[in-house]
Protein backbone atom coordinates (compact mmCIF):
# COMPACT_ATOMS: atom_id res chain seq x y z
CA UNK A 1 0.00 0.00 0.00
CA UNK A 2 1.16 3.52 -0.64
CA UNK A 3 2.03 5.05 2.67
CA UNK A 4 1.72 8.58 3.95
CA UNK A 5 5.07 9.45 2.39
CA UNK A 6 4.41 7.51 -0.82
CA UNK A 7 5.14 8.67 -4.30
CA UNK A 8 3.50 12.04 -4.90
CA UNK A 9 3.32 11.37 -8.64
CA UNK A 10 1.27 8.24 -8.03
CA UNK A 11 -1.08 10.21 -5.79
CA UNK A 12 -1.43 12.81 -8.56
CA UNK A 13 -2.15 10.11 -11.14
CA UNK A 14 -5.05 8.64 -9.18
CA UNK A 15 -6.37 12.06 -8.15
CA UNK A 16 -6.38 13.05 -11.82
CA UNK A 17 -8.59 10.03 -12.51
CA UNK A 18 -10.87 11.06 -9.64
CA UNK A 19 -11.05 14.56 -11.18
CA UNK A 20 -12.15 13.00 -14.49
CA UNK A 21 -14.92 11.14 -12.68
CA UNK A 22 -15.90 14.32 -10.86
CA UNK A 23 -16.13 16.13 -14.21
CA UNK A 24 -18.46 13.43 -15.52
CA UNK A 25 -20.62 13.82 -12.42
CA UNK A 26 -20.71 17.59 -12.82
CA UNK A 27 -21.60 17.28 -16.50
CA UNK A 28 -24.54 15.08 -15.44
CA UNK A 29 -25.81 17.72 -12.99
CA UNK A 30 -24.27 16.23 -9.86
CA UNK A 31 -21.93 17.96 -7.43
CA UNK A 32 -18.58 17.12 -9.07
CA UNK A 33 -16.94 14.62 -6.75
CA UNK A 34 -15.07 11.55 -7.93
CA UNK A 35 -13.34 8.69 -6.14
CA UNK A 36 -10.98 5.88 -7.05
CA UNK A 37 -9.77 2.94 -4.97
CA UNK A 38 -6.41 1.35 -5.63
CA UNK A 39 -5.10 -1.90 -4.15
CA UNK A 40 -1.69 -2.43 -2.54
CA UNK A 41 -0.15 -3.32 -5.91
CA UNK A 42 -1.31 -0.02 -7.39
CA UNK A 43 -4.15 -1.50 -9.44
CA UNK A 44 -7.42 0.34 -9.86
CA UNK A 45 -10.14 -1.79 -8.29
CA UNK A 46 -13.10 0.58 -8.07
CA UNK A 47 -14.38 4.01 -9.02
CA UNK A 48 -17.34 6.17 -8.16
CA UNK A 49 -18.81 9.55 -8.93
CA UNK A 50 -21.63 11.39 -7.21
CA UNK A 51 -25.01 10.04 -8.35
CA UNK A 52 -27.47 11.41 -5.76
CA UNK A 53 -29.62 13.24 -8.30
CA UNK A 54 -29.53 10.58 -11.02
CA UNK A 55 -30.29 7.74 -8.61
CA UNK A 56 -32.47 9.76 -6.22
CA UNK A 57 -30.38 8.20 -3.45
CA UNK A 58 -28.99 10.32 -0.61
CA UNK A 59 -26.23 7.76 -0.03
CA UNK A 60 -24.98 7.79 -3.64
CA UNK A 61 -21.80 9.71 -2.88
CA UNK A 62 -18.69 8.94 -4.92
CA UNK A 63 -16.91 7.38 -1.93
CA UNK A 64 -19.81 5.12 -0.95
CA UNK A 65 -20.23 3.84 -4.50
CA UNK A 66 -16.49 3.20 -4.82
CA UNK A 67 -16.37 1.39 -1.46
CA UNK A 68 -19.26 -0.88 -2.47
CA UNK A 69 -17.62 -1.68 -5.81
CA UNK A 70 -14.24 -2.35 -4.17
CA UNK A 71 -15.78 -4.76 -1.67
CA UNK A 72 -17.55 -6.56 -4.51
CA UNK A 73 -14.38 -6.73 -6.61
CA UNK A 74 -12.28 -8.04 -3.72
CA UNK A 75 -15.11 -10.19 -2.31
CA UNK A 76 -14.14 -8.70 1.05
CA UNK A 77 -15.36 -5.60 2.87
CA UNK A 78 -12.02 -5.22 4.65
CA UNK A 79 -10.16 -2.68 2.52
CA UNK A 80 -7.11 -2.40 4.80
CA UNK A 81 -4.66 -2.68 1.92
CA UNK A 82 -6.43 -0.09 -0.23
CA UNK A 83 -6.05 3.61 -0.88
CA UNK A 84 -9.11 5.76 -1.50
CA UNK A 85 -8.61 8.89 -3.60
CA UNK A 86 -11.40 11.47 -3.53
CA UNK A 87 -11.53 15.02 -4.85
CA UNK A 88 -13.34 16.50 -1.82
CA UNK A 89 -12.82 15.71 1.86
CA UNK A 90 -15.43 13.09 2.84
CA UNK A 91 -18.59 14.03 4.74
CA UNK A 92 -19.63 12.34 8.02
CA UNK A 93 -21.54 9.56 6.23
CA UNK A 94 -18.62 8.75 3.96
CA UNK A 95 -16.04 9.06 6.74
CA UNK A 96 -18.04 6.55 8.78
CA UNK A 97 -18.19 4.14 5.84
CA UNK A 98 -14.44 4.56 5.26
CA UNK A 99 -13.78 3.64 8.89
CA UNK A 100 -16.17 0.68 8.70
CA UNK A 101 -14.43 -0.57 5.54
CA UNK A 102 -11.06 -0.33 7.30
CA UNK A 103 -9.52 1.66 4.42
CA UNK A 104 -5.77 1.92 4.89
CA UNK A 105 -5.15 5.36 3.38
CA UNK A 106 -7.41 8.22 2.31
CA UNK A 107 -6.03 10.81 -0.08
CA UNK A 108 -8.25 13.78 -0.78
CA UNK A 109 -7.95 16.93 -2.84
CA UNK A 110 -9.61 19.84 -1.11
CA UNK A 111 -10.86 20.45 2.42
CA UNK A 112 -14.62 20.73 2.89
CA UNK A 113 -15.07 23.62 5.32
CA UNK A 114 -18.79 22.88 5.76
CA UNK A 115 -19.02 19.10 6.20
CA UNK A 116 -15.46 17.76 6.13
CA UNK A 117 -15.29 14.82 8.51
CA UNK A 118 -11.74 13.58 8.02
CA UNK A 119 -9.82 16.62 9.30
CA UNK A 120 -11.48 19.99 8.66
CA UNK A 121 -14.74 20.29 10.63
CA UNK A 122 -14.68 17.04 12.59
CA UNK A 123 -12.28 14.13 12.67
CA UNK A 124 -14.21 10.87 12.63
CA UNK A 125 -11.21 8.57 11.98
CA UNK A 126 -9.38 9.80 15.08
CA UNK A 127 -12.44 10.12 17.34
CA UNK A 128 -13.20 7.88 20.29
CA UNK A 129 -16.11 6.49 18.27
CA UNK A 130 -13.78 5.07 15.63
CA UNK A 131 -12.60 1.48 15.85
CA UNK A 132 -10.07 1.91 13.02
CA UNK A 133 -7.22 4.32 12.52
CA UNK A 134 -6.20 5.24 9.01
CA UNK A 135 -3.62 7.37 7.33
CA UNK A 136 -4.79 10.55 5.63
CA UNK A 137 -3.17 12.86 3.10
CA UNK A 138 -4.98 16.03 2.11
CA UNK A 139 -4.20 18.63 -0.52
CA UNK A 140 -3.29 16.45 -3.50
CA UNK A 141 -4.13 18.53 -6.60
CA UNK A 142 -5.94 20.84 -4.20
CA UNK A 143 -6.11 23.78 -6.58
CA UNK A 144 -7.57 21.71 -9.43
CA UNK A 145 -10.13 20.11 -7.12
CA UNK A 146 -11.15 23.48 -5.65
CA UNK A 147 -11.40 25.15 -9.08
CA UNK A 148 -13.57 22.34 -10.41
CA UNK A 149 -16.04 22.65 -7.54
CA UNK A 150 -16.07 26.45 -7.58
CA UNK A 151 -16.66 26.57 -11.34
CA UNK A 152 -19.51 24.08 -11.10
CA UNK A 153 -21.23 25.97 -8.27
CA UNK A 154 -20.73 29.32 -10.06
CA UNK A 155 -22.36 27.90 -13.19
CA UNK A 156 -25.21 26.39 -11.19
CA UNK A 157 -25.87 29.64 -9.33
CA UNK A 158 -25.71 31.57 -12.61
CA UNK A 159 -28.45 29.40 -14.10
CA UNK A 160 -30.79 30.11 -11.17
CA UNK A 161 -30.79 33.89 -11.74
Amino acid sequence: MLNKYGDYLIHQQWMNRALELAQAAGDAGEVPVGATIVDSAGNLIAEGENRKERDQDPTAHAEILALKRAATTLQNWHLNECTLYVTLEPCPMCAGAIVQARVGLVVYGVDDTKTGAIRTVINIPDSAASNHRLQVIGGILESACRQQLQAWFATKRGKRK
